[in-house]
């Protein structure tokens, strides 16, 4: 941070640095008073002066296509020069005057914010919804220990699209199909309304926060827990397919910090194949995975593939539906559906689960519903050749859950995941949990609360037990911005 670089210097060290700028000041102004003026010379009078003008004017304007970073939805941002997993080079490759503005417009308090009670209070009541050591046998899912492990995650998708979660029928034939043959979760949530809040609370059991996105701080997000790690650790092979810029919101930077040092992205596609906003449409993405599969691969392994063509403007090869988010849903789950075919055919197929998970849920069919606990309500199947027994899961929980669930699966610590916890141990607390801007919500079977942060109110409350996830959820939400503060 700004603070701490200056406190690293020396008094000495400031007072040469802004001699030095008084120094070169000088310089310049005596150049340009002496060369450049010439206050002898007589004054030449421009010829065209409104053609000079404009001309000047249009090369002004064109210096902001480089400020901005590009023509593509991804903005400057350090992201652009992360290349490498080892954190030390991606810092030696930032520009030192870009990353100190930057640190400069997001310097907050965030340990100042949400401040609902008492630190110790807020310990007590947190240390009471995490994680507890199993007691009891818990499920095996898998019929191998160390299984490949692939995620897809979903762009915008949710449980109102699937019949077989209470939603429309005919949209996602191929989720529902995949539901019933592999695990259900029922009763699963999204963490929030935003792909760089979603990845987070999927890969690392981050919450997702209201007024923020910790993806967008690469040195706090460098200090996160995450499953890729993890695996990597256990002898896991990374990779991660995305069609769209993956500078988006310092996704690159992310991204190699959890590991991933192969990442297959926009660039990576033949340019008459980026056809969308978002870059390559997803039965293209879909399809170089496939492709991908030909060379030998490294076993055991962890892939991501990241969809996009669900998103706004649902601009896609694919008409089926009328309304055009729902015929991009559909057209992203045929290209899903042909990917686990093709998968299907390989030798991988038997050793391998499949993880399907949104990033978040779309808020495309419920306009002016954000604070409607249904509006995050989703999907997350688990398929595949080494899935043991299909299954329905009614336990509440969400994005965050994943990390403890499966990596207790695959025999693997989790400790360090402070807000994930195990949906399959009975004796952990098990709830769901989201925020919206200033908004927070906690759902459990016996309450389901929505609290407004601005207003100091709350939004809405149902259940047997009104109000009994009020004291828990302002728990949650200052425990997590003192370990974001912490970071």
């Amino acid at each position: 941070s700004p603070k701490d670089a200056l406190a690293s210097v020396s008094t000495g060290m400031v007072i040469i640095g802004i001699g030095m700028i008084l120094i070169y000041a000088a310089i310049l102004c005596t150049v340009f008073k002496y060369v450049l003026i010439r206050g002898n010379d007589p004054v030449i009078i421009v010829k065209a002066r409104y053609k000079t003008a404009g001309i000047m004017l249009l090369a002004v304007g064109l210096l902001f296509i480089p400020i901005r970073g590009g023509f593509t939805v991804s903005v400057m941002n350090l992201s652009k020069v992360y290349y490498s997993e080892n954190i030390k080079l991606n810092h030696a490759a930032i520009n030192p005057c870009f990353s100190l503005i930057e640190s400069l417009s997001r310097e907050s308090n965030f340990d100042k914010q949400y401040r609902f009670m008492a630190p110790q209070e807020a310990n007590e009541i947190f240390n009471l919804l995490t994680d507890k050591p199993v007691t009891d046998s818990i499920s095996v899912l898998f019929t191998g220990r160390r299984p490949n492990v692939i995620f897809v995650i979903l762009e915008s998708f949710m449980s109102k699209v699937i019949e077989s979660l209470g939603g429309m029928p005919g949209v996602a034939l191929n989720m529902d199909k995949l539901g019933n043959e592999g695990i259900l979760f029922t009763n699963f949530y999204a963490n929030s309304f935003r792909t760089d809040r979603g990845l987070v609370s999927v890969m690392s059991g981050y919450p997702a926060q209201p007024t923020t996105s910790i993806m967008k701080y690469p040195k706090k997000t460098q200090s996160l827990p995450s499953i890729s790690r993890s695996l990597k650790s256990a002898g896991y092979d990374l990779q991660y397919y995305y069609g769209g810029d993956v500078n988006f919101t310092n996704m690159r930077s992310y991204l190699l910090s959890t590991g991933f040092n192969k990442i297959v992205s926009d660039k990576d596609f033949p340019f008459q194949e980026r056809l969308s906003k978002w870059g390559a449409h997803d039965h293209i993405v879909f399809s170089r995975f496939i492709s991908d599969l030909k060379s030998e691969q490294r076993e055991p392994f962890m892939k991501v593939i990241q969809t996009s063509s669900s998103h706004e403007p649902f601009d896609v090869p694919y008409y089926k539906l009328e309304d055009p988010f729902l015929n991009s849903v559909a057209y992203t789950d045929s290209c899903l559906g042909d990917f686990i075919a093709r998968y299907k055919q390989t030798d991988l197929w038997n050793n391998t689960v499949i993880l399907l998970v949104p990033d978040h849920a779309s808020g495309y069919l419920y306009p002016n519903e954000n604070f409607s606990p249904k509006r995050y309500q989703i999907p997350l199947i688990l398929t595949g050749g080494a899935i043991k027994t299909p299954m329905k899961i009614d336990t509440y929980g969400s994005q965050i859950d994943i990390a403890a669930t499966l990596l207790s699966q695959l025999g693997i610590p989790h400790d360090e995941f402070t807000f994930s916890k195990n949906i399959l141990n009975p004796a952990s607390p098990h709830y769901a949990f989201f925020t919206y801007p200033n908004i927070f919500g906690m759902i459990t079977p016996e309450n389901q609360l929505v609290f407004d942060c601005d207003a100091a109110q709350v939004y809405s409350d149902t259940g047997n037990h009104p109000s009994e996830n009020l004291t828990k959820g302002k728990a949650i939400l200052q425990k997590l911005y003192d370990d974001l503060a912490a970071r």
